[in-house]
Order: C-alpha cells, then sequence, then structure tokens
C-alpha cells in the first residue's frame, strides 16, 4: 500500500492533519469532521510512509469501544493486522494499569498483582473509613466523600496537599489519608489512583519516565478537550522529550466539567507548545448547512475560542422549526404528533427519532406521552422514571401509608435512609409476625401500642423499630385528612430523604431533581386521595416499557448525546432555568463567573450537531419541573440563531409575538446588542424564613432559623430547637413564624 492510498477521500483539511510533520500538532475538529478517521490514517500513514514502528506508538482514547474501532480500522487501511503488532491503543485508565503493573517495583508497597476497586469497592472501603473514624455517614455521606476524594485525586493532590483550614477540611483530609490506607492494605487502587500514581511514578523516577520516552516517541490522544489535570499531565511527561504530540479535539463539545474535565487544557496546550501546528477540520459530513448555522450562532458566543466555519457540501436541508407549547404535556403531544405524521409519510422511521432535554427529570412527561400513545421507546442513558430507584423509594412510603399490610414496601423503606435496622432485625420482625398470625406492618405497630414484654428484640433493636413504627402510626393518623403531595412532602421530611440523595455528586442532585418531579405528579392530585393517586401512577408504571429494538424513537440526555447522530432531533426544555440550567445561572449571579453558561451553551451546540435532517427546538410557556410551574422565559441561547435557518418559529420578546421578518430582524438585533439577556424566570421560590426568625414545629416546639435553601418550590429550613431535639431540617410547609413582640 503507498500513501496515496492512505491519503484517498480525504479532504484538503484532513491530508494536512493526516501528513504533519513531527512535533505538536493540535486538530480542532467540528463535530462529524471525521475525526476518528483522521487518527486511524494518521497511525497508518507513520507506519507505511515514515516507517515507524507500531511499537513507538501509543493512541490514547476515552472509551474501549472507541479504542477497538480505531484498531479495527487501521488493520482496515494496511491490510494486515500482523503490521500493527505491537501498537498500543486503548484508555488512559487502561494504559495507566498496565504500566504500573510492569514497574510494580518502582511502586511500594503495591504489588504486580494489584486490585483495581471498581464503584461498588470504593464505596464499601469509603464506609470503612468512615466507620473507623466513628464519623456519622449521614453527615458525611460515602458518595459525597468519594466525589471529593476523585476530584483532588485528578488534581494530583494527596492528603497532605489538601488545606485543612475548617473543621469540615480537616475530616475530609482524616477521611481521605484513611481511604487511602485501606486501599493500599488491601494491594488495591482506585481508578483515580491509575492516573495519579502514574504520575507520580513517572515523577520520582525519571529514569523510569525515560525509558517510555524512548519507547513511545509518538503519541496521539482522542477527545483531547475531555482530559483533566492528571491525564494532561501525564501526556506532557510523555511528550516532554521528542515533542510528537497529536490532540485532536474540539473545546465546543467539551461538557464533561462535572466528570473533571478541563476544556482549557486546549489553550494549555498551545500554551505549553508554542510552536504548535493548529489544524481545523470544518468540513461537516453530518449535518446539512442550516443545522451548521444554528450551531454557529449559539456557539460563536462563547469568548476566548478558536473559531470554525463549519460547511457542508448539503446546502440543501429541511429549515429547522422552533415551537412554543403551552406546558410539557402540550411539548409532548407535539412530539408525537410530528413522529407519527412523517412516519405515516413514509419519510422516516420509528429509529430515525431521538428526543433529549437537560436533565433526567425532564423524560418523565415525554414517556408519559410515548406510553400513552402507545408507541415504544428507548431509554438511553437513564432508567426508566418510575423505575429509578429514588421514585420507587418514595412511592414505597407512600404505598405502606397506603395498606401497612404491604410486607414489599415495608422491607424497602424500613431502614431507608439508613437507620439501623439490619436484615436479620427485619427476619426477627417477620418471624415474629407469624408467630402472631399479622403481617409485619402490624407486628410494627403492635410493639409500639402494646409494648409486649415477649419482643424477640434486644434494646436496641427494640428501640430503632419503635421509631420507625412511630413515624408509620403518625402517617396513618394523617392519611385521610392529606392529599397525595401533603403526604409525600411529611414523608421527606421525616425521614430526610432528600439528604440522603444529596450526596454533593452530579447524580445525586439528579436524583433529588427526580423526586421534586414526582412531587410535581403529585400535586396535581389535589382534591383526589391516596388511593386514587397510587392506582394512576401503579397503571402508568405497569406500562412502561422500552423496546430495545433500535426501530424506536429514542429519549436521552444531552450530556448522553455527545458521539451520536440521527436523522431527526428534537430539543426539549428550551427555556431560561432549564437550560441554561438555573444552577448555572445562579453561578453567574453569585460570583459573575460565566463558565457554567458557557458549557451550558456548548451542550445545546452538542445537541444541534447530532442532527442530520430535520431539527426541532422547544419550549413552553409554563412548565411544571421538580413540583414547580411557573411561566418562562425562551431560552437566552435561541436568540443567538439567525433567523435564516428557521422555516418557522414561535419566538416572542417580552410577549411580543413574532409577525414578521422585520420584528423577527428587530428583535434579534435587540436580543444580541442588549445586556443582560432576556430574564429568566427562576425555577426557586425566595426563601420564606430567614436566619434568626423564631418559628414552630408541631413536634418540636420553638425553634430558631439558622439556615435554609431552596429545591424546586420546596424550601428546606435548617432550625435550632431547645432541649435535646438539637438542629433539624424542615420543610417550611410545616412551620410556622412566631409573633414577637
Amino acid at each position: 500500500m503507498t500513501s496515496s492510498d492512505i491519503l484517498a477521500g480525504l479532504n484538503e483539511q484532513q491530508v494536512e492533519a493526516v501528513t504533519a510533520g513531527e512535533g505538536p500538532v493540535l486538530v480542532l475538529a467540528g463535530p462529524g469532521s471525521g475525526k476518528t478517521r483522521v487518527l486511524t490514517h494518521r497511525i497508518a500513514y507513520l507506519i507505511e510512509k515514515h516507517g515507524v514502528r507500531p511499537w513507538h506508538i501509543m493512541a490514547v482514547t476515552f472509551t474501549n469501544k472507541a479504542a477497538r474501532e480505531m484498531e479495527n480500522r487501521i488493520v482496515g487501511l494496511l491490510g494486515d493486522s500482523g503490521k500493527i503488532d505491537g501498537l498500543s491503543i486503548g484508555t488512559f485508565h487502561a494504559t495507566c494499569a498496565r504500566i504500573l503493573r510492569r514497574e510494580a517495583d518502582f511502586t511500594p508497597p503495591f504489588s504486580s498483582s494489584y486490585t483495581i476497586f471498581d464503584t461498588a469497592d470504593q464505596l464499601a472501603a469509603m464506609k470503612r473509613a468512615l466507620a473507623d473514624l466513628n464519623l456519622d455517614p449521614k453527615k458525611n455521606t460515602p458518595n459525597s466523600m468519594l466525589s471529593r476524594v476523585s476530584a483532588v485525586k485528578n488534581e494530583l493532590l494527596g492528603p497532605g496537599d489538601v488545606a485543612a483550614n475548617d473543621y469540615r477540611a480537616e475530616i475530609f483530609q482524616r477521611v481521605y489519608e484513611h481511604y487511602n490506607s485501606l486501599l493500599r492494605a488491601s494491594n488495591a487502587r482506585d481508578f483515580d489512583d491509575l492516573l495519579m500514581h502514574t504520575v507520580l511514578l513517572f515523577r520520582n523516577h525519571p529514569d523510569v519516565l525515560e525509558r517510555y520516552q524512548r519507547r513511545y516517541p509518538f503519541i496521539l490522544v482522542d477527545e483531547f478537550q475531555d482530559t483533566n489535570i492528571a491525564q494532561y499531565t501525564l501526556v506532557g511527561q510523555l511528550v516532554a522529550h521528542h515533542r510528537n504530540l497529536f490532540a485532536v479535539g474540539d473545546p465546543d463539545q467539551s461538557i464533561y466539567a462535572f466528570r473533571g474535565a478541563d476544556h482549557r487544557n486546549v489553550q494549555r496546550f498551545r500554551q505549553d507548545f508554542p510552536d504548535t501546528q493548529t489544524i481545523l477540520l470544518e468540513q461537516n459530513y453530518r449535518s446539512h448547512q442550516a443545522i451548521l448555522d444554528a450551531a454557529m450562532g449559539v456557539i460563536d458566543r462563547n469568548p476566548g475560542r478558536i473559531r470554525k466555519q463549519l460547511f457542508s457540501k448539503d446546502t440543501e436541508g429541511p429549515l429547522l422549526v422552533l415551537k412554543e407549547a403551552y406546558n410539557e404535556d402540550n411539548e409532548a403531544q407535539f412530539i408525537i404528533d410530528t413522529i407519527i405524521d412523517l412516519t405515516n409519510r413514509g419519510e422516516y422511521g420509528m429509529g430515525d427519532f431521538a428526543i433529549m432535554y437537560r436533565t433526567n427529570a425532564q423524560s418523565r412527561a415525554l414517556e408519559e406521552a410515548f406510553l400513552r400513545a402507545g408507541i415504544p421507546y428507548r431509554l438511553v442513558g437513564a432508567t426508566r422514571f418510575y423505575a429509578r430507584r429514588e421514585v420507587k423509594d418514595v412511592l414505597a412510603f407512600l404505598r405502606l401509608i397506603h395498606n401497612p399490610s404491604d410486607i414489599v414496601s415495608l422491607q424497602r423503606v424500613i431502614n431507608l435512609p439508613p437507620r439501623g435496622i439490619g436484615q436479620k432485625t427485619q427476619q426477627t420482625l417477620d418471624a415474629w409476625a407469624q408467630e402472631l398470625d399479622v403481617t409485619s406492618g402490624e407486628a410494627l405497630l403492635y410493639l409500639l401500642d402494646e409494648d409486649p414484654e415477649d419482643a424477640p428484640f434486644s434494646g436496641r433493636s427494640r428501640s430503632t423499630l419503635a421509631r420507625f413504627a412511630e413515624l408509620l402510626r403518625s402517617w396513618l393518623e394523617q392519611r385521610d385528612t392529606l392529599t397525595p403531595v401533603e403526604l409525600l412532602s411529611l414523608v421527606l421530611e421525616d425521614t430526610a430523604y432528600l439528604n440522603y440523595l444529596d450526596d454533593g455528586s452530579a447524580d445525586g442532585q439528579s436524583r433529588v431533581e427526580n423526586v421534586l418531579e414526582l412531587r410535581g405528579v403529585a400535586s396535581g392530585y389535589d382534591g383526589l386521595d391516596l388511593t386514587t393517586f397510587l392506582e394512576e401512577v401503579s397503571l402508568v408504571a405497569d406500562t412502561d416499557t422500552r423496546d430495545d429494538d433500535t426501530q424506536a424513537p429514542t429519549l436521552l440526555t444531552l450530556h448522553s448525546a455527545k458521539g451520536l447522530e440521527f436523522p431527526v432531533v428534537f430539543i426539549t426544555g428550551l427555556e431560561e432555568g432549564v437550560l441554561p440550567h438555573s444552577r448555572s445561572i445562579e453561578a453567574v449571579e453569585e460570583s459573575a463567573d460565566s463558565s457554567a453558561i458557557q458549557e451550558e451553551r456548548r451542550l445545546l451546540y452538542v445537541g444541534i450537531t447530532r442532527t442530520e435532517q430535520r431539527l426541532y427546538m422547544l419550549y413552553t410557556f409554563r412548565r411544571s419541573l421538580y413540583g414547580y410551574s411557573d411561566t418562562n422565559r425562551p431560552s437566552r441561547f435561541l436568540y443567538d440563531i439567525p433567523e435564516s435557518v428557521f422555516e418557522y418559529s414561535d419566538l416572542r420578546q417580552r410577549g411580543q409575538a413574532t409577525t414578521d421578518a422585520r420584528a423577527y430582524r428587530e428583535m434579534t438585533t435587540w436580543a444580541q446588542t442588549t445586556t443582560p439577556r432576556p430574564p429568566r424566570s427562576s425555577k426557586t421560590k425566595p426563601a420564606r424564613f430567614k436566619a434568626g426568625t423564631v418559628v414552630w414545629h408541631k413536634k418540636y416546639g420553638e425553634g430558631v432559623v439558622v439556615g435554609s435553601r431552596a429545591r424546586g418550590d420546596i424550601e428546606e429550613v435548617n432550625v435550632l430547637f431547645p432541649g435535646g431535639s438539637g438542629e433539624k431540617t424542615i420543610m417550611a410547609d410545616f412551620l410556622k413564624p412566631v409573633d414577637q413582640d
């Protein structure tokens, strides 16, 4: 095979990248521009044209799937699998794991047979660390601690590098140190250790680093914008001598900051290697020009970036539709009607559609619409709404209140959040219930009401069971007087379940949002009883099935859409407070830091550029999300999209409908030149209770507010009560201010 064969079919920019000389090369690849093709052809070109031995090449990817795809493509180009013998292609973690096993003599106390702890192993180790240090896992949740440990390890910080300038920081430092000691004692590393320990190996043993620099004089890195500090440092170590780094990425598609990815690494690359050859891949092979123009309109507002002029030879294609719906149900129905219309016309199959949204909680209304229409769907990167653990947990509490004999629901929630009722105690309760010829729930209440002397429980087990029985009896007493949403709120308050879910991670926040979305569903049942609510939810959940056949519409978050493509895309929830997310807006308001808004803009850019042919962008006049309904403003990002790309637009500015092209131009000119951007309708109500307010609670009496926080329309208030009650987190709905003279 000749070099011309390897270059066949490449466009001019791709050829420039593949044939670039030695030294640092940065390829900024627009979406759909063939970056994988460039990487694989580059490796084949080095081997075939320049005679580079494959064992002198290291290619690093972010997924095993991408590594396998690259390897297969290279073999296809070279025509002989033997020509890539010794080629190193793999993820950062897999590459580091091999190095650490090979160099175990330099990394005591770990041996070459060390174990890699998965997520469950890490959680178990963290729980052990908290227990050994006598720390309350409710105040220092294992998941939140693991998230913090991961973050500092990705910054290459050991326990001694973490500032302990207050009590919480000191606690974290102790936990981090003990967690690490447990790993060392087990001859185990977690995923972050694989990166950090390799960097430290090279830093502490320059001779070992030199050996790998000689071994791999050519380093290629895919998805460079998604690297974190540890990965960037590792790459810098390996290329410091030969400087042959070929990095491919797109800072405009950096959407994983919550995982530690730092899009600024692309800027650092250019600063650290001022002689970098920068090549832009701008020709798109996925979308037609109107879609690319919309994407550029959104992303061009981000500052400090190298602009790419995306273009496609496909200049003809359906213009975009920008649709305003009244609410999320109307939005979902429009999507269903459009899918049915396009498939009935024979233009598309069911597998050609994707519906994208900012948060997992938004899938609930969409899933219910598909179920009502009898259309199977696929859910990517998430569990069906009513099958999500936290949703099933809260429903189990309500089912137990509705039917105390429900043994399945009792078993699910009796130790949730953890309250010291272990498996053995539950088995003893079940056996005792059989002796009494009653259900376990009835036995639990019998223990509380009758206080039998022959109950087979130790003092500690008896007291923990009695505390839960008190909760259950309290809920049962109020079952017939409270609405479903009031009962749900009462359960959340009494169990502090939201605090249990919110472990400080992005996943924890998503779980909280799902519970708040369920609370929003319950709020629609005012005037109806708990029986009706549970019956209708059960009917939806029972038919809540998805078809894993590819011939079904796909529902997914914008984060999950990275790397995918679909003929028809619907992007929903394009409103202030949803996209951009309210947390990002608040971050700007609180600190004047616009980085969070910039990432939200990149997220929409990724969603738009997943589209091959038809794009529908939707926003609502009113949306119920996380249990709170309010009128909305269209997302600020919509005003950056040029008028010419829309076939139809419902966009309004300050309540004024767009009636003609001139009015639209005037509106978009205003939107582009006015600061701030169109005002948002916040999803968060202002706090009702401020620090220092004296309040009354039916159970704890008078107390003093020490702080509060909002979750959707729920305000959680921290109240300090006198006596032995201490500080409690109470929902504002269950507090009354005390008038003081």
